[in-house]
């Protein structure tokens, strides 16, 4: 079996989640990680990573290193990807692509110029249930879909508040719009945009009702109202005012409708046995297949989707529902 050759970079959340999968893949060597955090490259160590660095430069250097991926702040994308690139390496770049569509478009045309293959980090493409949906709406089962409508909640940059008793800081970096571009929208709902314009090809219109609850200077929610060229039209809501979790899909068809969520495992039991079976949790396995999906491309030589260029198509409609918004205070 060929193995790929393969480097983290970032050891966050998200970066965590990559690392548990990537440890129990047959056609991966995870060669080495590197982040800032001593802590987590203590962790990493344990794990079975034999290679850690504190910069990824380093880890660029390694020649056995096939692919990256990268899972930093969204200010570090640019920088981080464009190194990638002319290192030779392929990327799976976490969303959104960049801060801005400058940072995208000069992502992409780097990575092209190097012949890199580049992914963007959307899960939700590879969730059973939102993948469902597609097969059904394209067998016509659903008539013609007149109204999508596309709900993603959460806590935020505060969800580890949500899971202790003992009030931790919020890393500085998601509260600066300087770094990260913007708030709830571009956050959480570059995911939805992703999926819908999957669903009904590229949006022709759209228009966002931005809020301030905490009086941030980014938002912490946005209801969005977006047309497609295929003629459905969407509302598309996102925030970080929920210390819980909804993200859910419902399509309103001319025949019939139907509703898809992605949901946490409901026991403890059960998420024990999506461990045991699939190496990870049911709510972590679309992050499994998206990897899974980057591997193969590689090794097969093919494209990857979603790819650089959708990472650009979203963020040019996220800044579109910016320039045409209103502020609900």
């Amino acid at each position: 079996m060929k193995k790929i050759g393969l480097g983290l970079i970032g050891l966050g959340f998200i970066g965590k989640i990559h690392l548990r999968h990537l440890l129990k893949m047959p056609n991966v060597n995870l060669v080495a990680v590197s982040d800032l955090s001593k802590r987590a490259l203590k962790e990493a160590k344990n794990a079975g990573v034999k290679k850690t660095f504190t910069s990824y430069e380093q880890l660029l250097n390694e020649p056995n290193i096939d692919a990256v991926i990268i899972a930093l702040p969204t200010h570090l994308h640019l920088r981080s990807a464009i190194q990638a690139s002319e290192a030779g390496k392929h990327i799976l770049l976490e969303k959104p692509i960049a801060r801005n569509l400058e940072e995208a478009k000069e992502i992409v045309t780097v990575a092209q110029k190097n012949s890199v293959k580049l992914m963007m980090g959307y899960p939700l493409r590879f969730n059973e249930s939102f993948r469902e949906l597609k097969t059904k709406m394209q067998s016509g089962t659903l008539g013609d879909v007149e109204i999508a409508i596309a709900t993603y909640l959460s806590s935020g940059p505060f969800f580890h508040r949500a899971e202790s008793h003992i009030p931790l800081p919020v890393p500085q970096w998601w509260l600066n719009k300087s770094l990260t571009g913007g708030g709830a929208l571009i956050d959480v709902g570059s995911h939805i945009i992703n999926l819908l314009r999957w669903y009904f090809g590229e949006i022709t219109h759209i228009t966002s009702h931005l809020g301030y609850r905490f009086n941030l200077d980014l938002e912490d929610s946005a209801i969005c109202f977006a047309k497609f060229e295929s003629g459905t039209r969407a509302v598309i809501t996102t925030g970080w005012f929920m210390q819980g979790y909804q993200l859910k899909v419902e399509l309103l068809g001319t025949v019939d409708r139907v509703i898809a969520q992605y949901l946490p495992e409901k026991s403890l039991q059960q998420t024990v046995t999506h461990l045991l079976t699939n190496n990870t949790s049911g709510f972590h396995m679309p992050h499994f297949n998206e990897v899974v999906h980057f591997v193969n491309c590689i090794i097969n030589d093919s494209l990857p989707s979603p790819s650089g260029k959708d990472g650009l198509k979203d963020l040019e409609a996220i800044c579109k529902a910016y320039k045409n918004s209103i502020r609900l205070d």
